[in-house]
């Protein structure tokens, strides 16, 4: 369907950009967390009205990647990546100015339609540029990048949000956007379109589509990816709420959300260094293992009366490093499957893990979180169905 004109042996800059412009999605997503527990008395609107506003980011997040992947294959990674981070910018704009909740929902969505092309378009490249286990070594590397986004978004979103307001936090994005197109522009190389004739662009996105959806491999992966990052964004939307009810502020909640994603980062070193002796099923069996072992312990501890932030969160640091050797294996074997469709596979892929995330980012608003333990059972709950799915998945003849 498409060629690359080129492979240039990849560097460190290159490879930090990548992991700029793949970051740069979670990084939105996440800054204005510390200050969503607010928003309700700000704007005069329920907790789940506020929810909105993550899980409308989530949706377009998830679901425009299913455009950008096929057209980025068609069109080329560049063309598609700045147009996004164009849009981005657009969106963190809107939400910066914006003078009322239903407004900040849009502005949100905008947002998280631009910021879809970077998380598709860099995980098609990791494709192009990398083979083999050095891919997973890659995604590993990726996942450690991603992980540092939540802790260090909502450390920096609370800080600015006490001394300059929540419409910091946009403002810093959509300069951020503004640096990213910048770098994109003039740092990464050019995919460029097959010169042979091709189908319409609808025919051979749908085509795409259905190809992937005759591997059951491929579902049975991205099926784990949803799960996982459904059980992750439960977290993320969760937390802040928790963390409230036990007294912490705004300010405060970065540093015990950096549980988890501070032990994804050890998860995906381990990654790293066991991908080229270790094959993908011990990897990923652990990685399941790992984290129904720190939901059902931070349950324990919740039904035995310790309410507290810590209690809370230092059991889920083994669901990080859970999902830190779970992830990489994962998605390797999504965009590796079909080679010459890794931007579309790397779309379904992106789709299902933001729409299931949409899931459980929303869910967190229908239940009432004066502790832990609603938001375990739910967490508990996604992460079963990932681990169904992948005991489906070592048993087919294939894997």
């Amino acid at each position: 369907m498409t060629a690359t004109t080129s492979r240039p042996a990849p560097h460190g800059l290159l490879i930090a950009n990548l992991l700029a412009q793949l970051a740069f999605g979670l990084l939105a997503m996440t800054i204005c967390l510390p200050s969503m527990q607010e928003w309700g008395a700000i704007f005069g609107s329920s907790q789940a009205a506020v929810q909105l506003s993550f899980s409308g980011y989530v949706v377009t997040y998830g679901s425009l990647q299913l455009l950008y992947g096929p057209l980025s294959d068609r069109l080329g990674r560049k063309r598609v990546l700045l147009f996004g981070l164009s849009v981005s910018f657009t969106g963190s704009v809107l939400a910066a100015l914006a003078p009322s909740l239903p407004l900040l929902v849009a502005a949100r969505v905008l947002q998280g339609a631009g910021a879809a092309a970077g998380m598709v378009v860099g995980r098609a490249m990791v494709q192009d540029l990398f083979t083999g286990p050095e891919r997973t070594r890659v995604m590993a590397y990726v996942g450690m990048a991603m992980g540092l986004c939540p802790p260090l978004a909502t450390i920096v979103g609370g800080q600015l949000h006490v001394r300059l307001g929540w419409q910091a936090n946009f403002v810093v994005m959509a300069v951020l956007a503004a640096v990213l197109f910048v770098a994109a522009w003039r740092g990464l190389p050019d995919h460029q379109p097959s010169t042979t004739a091709q189908p319409h662009w609808l025919t051979a996105m749908l085509g795409s589509y259905a190809r992937l959806a005759r591997e059951p491999s491929f579902l049975l992966h991205v099926a784990i990816l949803a799960m996982t990052t459904a059980t992750f964004y439960a977290f993320l939307g969760g937390a802040p709420i928790v963390l409230g009810s036990y007294g912490v502020r705004p300010d405060g909640i970065g540093f015990y959300i950096m549980c988890v994603p501070g032990s994804y980062i050890v998860g995906n070193f381990l990654a790293a260094r066991l991908a080229m002796g270790t094959g993908p099923v011990p990897m990923m069996r652990w990685g399941q293992a790992l984290t129904l072992g720190g939901i059902v312990l931070m349950l324990v501890l919740a039904f035995a009366g310790w309410r507290s932030p810590l209690a809370f969160a230092l059991p889920l640091t083994l669901l990080g490093i859970g999902h830190g050797l779970l992830v990489p294996p994962a998605l390797a074997g999504t965009v590796g499957l079909v080679p010459a469709l890794a931007g579309s596979a790397a779309a379904v892929a992106g789709l299902s893990q933001q729409l299931t995330g949409a899931v459980g980012g929303f869910a967190v608003g229908l239940f009432p979180h004066h502790g832990a333990g609603n938001l375990g059972w739910l967490m508990l709950g996604f992460a079963l169905a990932g681990a169904m799915a992948q005991w489906v998945l070592h048993r087919q003849p294939r894997h």
